[in-house]
């Protein structure tokens, strides 16, 4: 498939890019600045401009499947939280119903089944997600929502667990990388339509995890 990656400059992007190149996939890197083009061709996707608070229904042409792994990042406040996390994230599965491409993949959050258990700080943020994320799940596209635990930049496992949100000071943790291969498998595993995953580090293979065989 081609798969157009909204946010491919990001931390867990920049792991999906090569990855869906090795799955057989045609990878599209949807950033905002071409001087992002670069990093995108070494990783083996395909640049593409697209801003999500502007126009980037371009970027999307001539794709199977999305994956919006966007968003505005720690040291933001809450007004682009609204415009990328959450606005943002509704136009592109509207342009996704408008397009007929109608696969699609959120990166969503640990914490975004119920946004007030989080943080204080972070309640704008998850409360963003939670809407984004029930948005795509009205909608008519073929989704996967995967809500992983805290982020690291550790080299992935390849294994992975499905477990109970939790925001405490314990919150497991999971590679990027192991995030992005998720992605990748939901892609070619028809059970993770219709589904909500929450992800961590965790011993079972991910595709066995996915595939409900754990």
């Amino acid at each position: 498939m081609q798969v157009a990656v909204i946010g491919a400059n990001g931390g867990i992007g920049r792991e999906l890019l090569p990855r869906l190149a090795d799955a057989g996939h045609d990878p599209v890197g949807v950033v905002r600045d071409e001087s992002q083009f670069e990093a995108v061709r070494d990783r083996g996707g395909e640049p593409r401009l697209g801003d999500l608070e502007g126009d980037f229904d371009a970027a999307l042409d001539g794709a199977d499947a999305v994956v919006f792994t966007a968003g505005s990042g720690g040291s933001t406040g809450a007004d682009k939280t609204l415009m990328v996390d959450l606005w943002g994230a509704r136009r592109v599965v509207d342009a996704c119903v408008e397009a007929g491409i109608d696969r699609f993949v959120m990166i969503s959050s640990i914490g975004a089944g119920d946004p007030l258990s989080g943080p204080e700080a972070l309640r704008p943020y998850l409360v963003a997600k939670r809407c984004a994320d029930d948005y795509l799940e009205q909608s008519s596209l073929d989704a996967t929502i995967l809500r992983p635990t805290r982020l690291t930049d550790a080299e992935g496992t390849g294994s992975v667990s499905l477990t109970v949100e939790s925001l405490d000071g314990d919150t497991p943790e999971i590679p990027r990388a192991d995030v992005a291969q998720a992605v990748v498998a939901s892609l070619d595993i028809d059970r993770t339509v219709g589904e909500t995953l929450t992800l961590t580090g965790g011993d079972t293979t991910i595709e066995r995890v996915l595939r409900g065989d754990d």
